[in-house]
């Protein structure tokens, strides 16, 4: 074989490795799952919502209202009195209904003489995600599209109505029942766009803190066996469980420095979203207190600390700088997966077996914490504050084992090794 093609092989079987197309094949599958999400979503917006309908009026607007809402959606429930609101709310919630539409009495002559009829919407909101505010969007277009039946037959008649009602028929007051709270004059769109920028940011910044203190944790394990650093530390006569106690506590200083700088960042930015678009939210009691923002910061300061160890465990496996650039993807992917999926679903929405993944990956908790607390779902934040510790003991522990062993020195255990050296010196 000539010089070039011994070359062309060599360079192949150091590129040819699992660290190579592992990225790339992850990367992949995140994108086809993606692709999916979003012909599910197209998927669900063409499927009719599930509402009710308590129509109290006997009007002929208001009959048409009707037909609108039972030619385009699941109606489930039809009620002719305020007695039936109790009932048809119970049957939506148990039939994963969306809304419970009340046309009130007086609907049509109000219209007719220059007043807008009033639509009463009672929301039944499953999760505050992308995918959750598809169904209540699909209702939201078939009151818009009755508004503009309205408009279009008032103009067919030559109805004596003021142009104003003419073009904006109905008025709406809204009521959401969403995680057992009742918020009266908020809508689910209303709801969902006060929490989606919490809901995106959070999780971005702590992608983004455990991306870059995980780089560097590995990276400089690395450096310290490109640069032979490591062998002279494991001779020296100090303990090995000191060594591994010296660098976590280190990584820790750092995870803490991040979780400080997070949170006091984190609340100015929602105390700014509280004094803006957020006020609605605060007269609900859906605010943060200063002992939520400190228990914020200890499930982010433990996870760090879980998420820092990981890394120095991932740095065992690093031979050089190069090859640590390889080792920040796992991080990187536990640390998008359950960005995506909390952008995309509530954890309350989502399927059993999309729970328990989020649940175990430790890097989902600090991005739960904030709704969990502010809806005061303090099982579920405990539940994840103690997972969340036990997988960081474990991960300490067996970086504590990896330490005690050759592995730092040989790559992998003593017995290979010296099969690799007895295999090299025949060679030579």
């Amino acid at each position: 074989m000539s010089g070039l093609g011994n070359i062309i092989k060599k360079e192949l079987k150091e590129l040819m490795t699992i660290q190579t197309f592992l990225p790339i094949i992850i990367v992949a599958l995140i994108f086809g799952s993606m692709g999916h999400s979003i012909g599910g979503i197209q998927e669900q917006m063409n499927t009719p919502p599930t509402i009710g309908v308590i129509n109290e009026d006997n009007g002929s607007i208001a009959t048409m209202v009707t037909n609108v809402f039972h030619a385009h959606a699941h109606v489930i429930y039809n009620g002719t009195t305020p007695d039936d609101k109790q009932a048809g709310l119970t049957k939506l919630t148990s039939n994963n209904g969306v809304a419970l539409i009340i046309i009130p009495q007086n609907f049509t002559d109000n219209i007719l003489h220059n007043h807008p009829g009033a639509l009463q919407i009672h929301w039944i909101m499953k999760g505050a995600g992308i995918m959750d505010s598809i169904p209540s969007s699909t209702v939201e277009a078939l009151i818009s599209y009755a508004n503009t039946n309205i408009s279009r037959n008032l103009i067919q008649t030559n109805a004596s109505v003021n142009a104003s009602v003419v073009l904006n028929p109905t008025i709406r007051t809204d009521s959401t029942q969403f995680k057992g709270k009742e918020l009266t004059g908020l809508s689910p769109s209303t709801i969902t766009g006060l929490l989606s920028s919490q809901s995106m940011l959070i999780p971005i910044v702590m992608m983004m803190i455990i991306i870059m203190a995980g780089s560097i944790v590995i990276t400089s394990m690395a450096l310290e066996k490109e640069n032979k650093t490591l062998e002279t530390l494991l001779t020296l006569p100090v303990k090995r469980t000191s060594i591994v106690t010296g660098k976590i506590a280190a990584a820790a200083i750092i995870g803490l420095m991040l979780a400080v700088i997070y949170m006091i960042g984190m609340s100015f930015y929602l105390t700014g979203l509280t004094q803006g678009g957020g006020a609605g939210l605060a007269s609900f009691g859906l605010v943060l207190s200063p002992t939520d923002f400190i228990l914020i910061g200890v499930v982010l300061f433990i996870t760090l600390i879980a998420g820092l160890s990981l890394c120095m465990l991932m740095g065992t496996f690093a031979k050089n700088f190069k090859s640590a650039q390889t080792l920040t993807f796992p991080i990187t992917m536990l640390a998008l997966i359950p960005m995506f999926l909390t952008m995309f679903f509530d954890f309350d929405t989502l399927p059993p077996a999309l729970q328990a993944l989020t649940f175990a990956i430790p890097f989902s908790h600090p991005m739960l914490a904030s709704r969990e607390l502010m809806f005061h779902d303090y099982t579920m934040f405990i539940a994840g504050l103690i997972y969340v510790t036990i997988f960081a003991v474990i991960v300490i522990s067996v970086v504590v084992w990896v330490f005690k062993t050759d592995r730092l020195l040989t790559g992998g255990s003593s017995k290979w090794a010296q099969l690799l050296m007895k295999k090299r010196g025949r060679r030579f």
